[in-house]
C-alpha cells in the first residue's frame, strides 16, 4: 500500500487526512513538532517529531521508504502578528521550510510531492472567481510566501524530476475548526447581533471531507502532475447566507440587521477593524472546474452536509465543557 509522510500531521487539516488514509489501508508516517498532541492521531500511524518546520531539518529519517509527501506544515495566517518582519517570519518556515523538504525528498526518491498551499497566493479579494491562470498577486507576507514555496517547489521539480502537485484552498471548516469560523460559530450560538443582512458578497469554502478528499485524488491521479489547482466544495455563498445556515444548523436564530454597507466602513474605520469588515463584505471565489475536468474529481460532500457535521463537533464540544466545569 502507499506509503506516505504527511506533514503537520497533528494539525486541522492533517489529522483528518492520516485518519481517512489509515482507513484506506495506507501506511502514513506522521511528521509532527512535538509529541503533544499525538494522541489525537490514528494508533496506525508511525509518529516522528521534527520540531518546528525551517531550512536545516534534516529528513533522512522521515522520508524512509516513502513514495508521496504531503506537506501541510507551515505558519498559518496570523491576522494579528507582533513580529517586527513578518514577512521573514513566515519565510523561513513556508518558503525556506519548503524548499528544505521538497529537496530532500527528492534525493531520497520520493515519487510525489503534494503541497498545501493557499488561495491567497491568487489575492485577498475580487469580483470574478480566480482561476490557476490568474498571475498571482499575494498581498500579504504569508500569501508572498505561500506563493515563493510554490515557486521554489517548481523550480526543484523541474530539476529532479519530483511530481510536484499544488493545491490552493480557500478557507477551510469542518470538525475541530478554529480561527475565524469557529468565531463564526461561537457568534451566532451566544446570540449576537451582525448588521450583516444586506450583504450580497460571495464566498468560496472548502469542507475539511473535500479538502482531504482532493489530496487523495492528486496523490493518486497521474494527471495531476505539475498541476496547480483550486479546489472548493463548489456552492458560493454570501456571509449572510452563511450566517442562517450556521444558524440553522445550530439550532439558533440567525440575528441579521441591516445597515448600509458605508456605515459599517464607517464603522469599521472609527474601531480600527476596517479590514476585518472587509473581509466580511468582500468577495472571493475560486473557479475549481480544472480540477473536476483533469481528474474526474467531484467534491463528494455538500456545503450542507459541511455546516451540518460541523455544527453537531461544536455542540458537542460545548456539551464536554459544560460536563467538565
Amino acid at each position: 500500500m502507499p506509503h506516505v509522510l504527511v506533514t503537520g500531521a497533528d494539525g486541522f487539516v492533517g489529522k483528518a487526512l492520516c485518519a481517512e488514509m489509515v482507513y484506506r489501508g495506507w501506511n502514513v508516517r506522521a511528521s509532527v513538532r512535538s509529541r503533544e498532541k499525538i494522541n489525537s492521531l490514528p494508533k496506525e500511524i508511525e509518529i516522528i517529531e521534527t520540531g518546528s518546520i525551517g531550512p536545516y531539518i534534516n529528513w533522512t529519517q522521515a522520508l524512509n521508504n516513502v513514495k508521496s509527501v504531503v506537506h501541510l506544515a507551515g505558519r498559518v495566517h496570523v491576522m494579528k502578528d507582533s513580529s517586527s518582519d513578518p514577512l521573514a517570519e513566515y519565510s523561513i518556515v513556508n518558503t525556506a521550510g519548503t524548499e528544505c523538504l521538497a529537496k530532500a525528498a527528492a534525493g531520497k526518491g520520493v515519487r510525489r510531492f503534494v503541497f498545501l498551499s493557499s488561495v491567497k497566493v491568487n489575492g485577498e479579494s475580487r469580483a470574478s472567481a480566480y482561476t490557476e491562470k490568474d498571475i498571482p498577486v499575494p498581498v500579504d507576507p504569508y500569501g508572498i510566501s505561500k506563493w515563493e514555496a510554490e515557486e521554489k517547489l517548481k523550480a526543484i521539480a523541474c530539476e529532479t524530476g519530483l511530481e510536484a502537485v499544488i493545491i490552493r484552498a480557500p478557507m477551510v471548516y469542518g470538525p475541530e475548526v478554529k480561527a475565524n469560523f469557529l468565531r463564526l460559530l461561537k457568534a451566532v450560538d451566544r446570540g449576537i447581533p451582525m448588521p450583516l443582512a444586506g450583504i450580497k458578497n460571495k464566498r468560496s469554502l472548502i469542507y475539511i471531507g473535500n479538502l482531504v478528499n482532493s489530496i487523495i485524488a492528486c496523490i493518486n491521479h497521474p494527471k495531476a502532475v505539475g498541476q496547480t489547482y483550486l479546489v472548493s466544495d463548489d456552492e458560493d455563498v454570501s456571509t449572510s447566507e452563511l450566517i442562517s445556515q450556521t444558524a440553522e444548523a445550530l439550532g439558533k436564530p440567525a440575528r441579521l440587521f441591516y445597515l448600509p454597507f458605508f456605515m459599517l466602513r464607517f464603522a469599521g474605520v472609527i474601531t480600527g477593524k476596517l479590514h476585518a469588515i472587509e473581509r466580511l463584505t468582500g468577495s472571493l471565489t475560486v473557479d475549481s472546474s480544472k480540477i473536476r475536468r483533469e481528474l474526474n474529481w467531484n467534491p463528494p460532500f455538500t456545503l450542507n452536509h459541511g455546516i451540518k457535521k460541523t455544527a453537531e463537533w461544536f455542540k458537542e464540544m460545548g456539551q464536554k465543557n459544560d460536563a467538565h466545569e
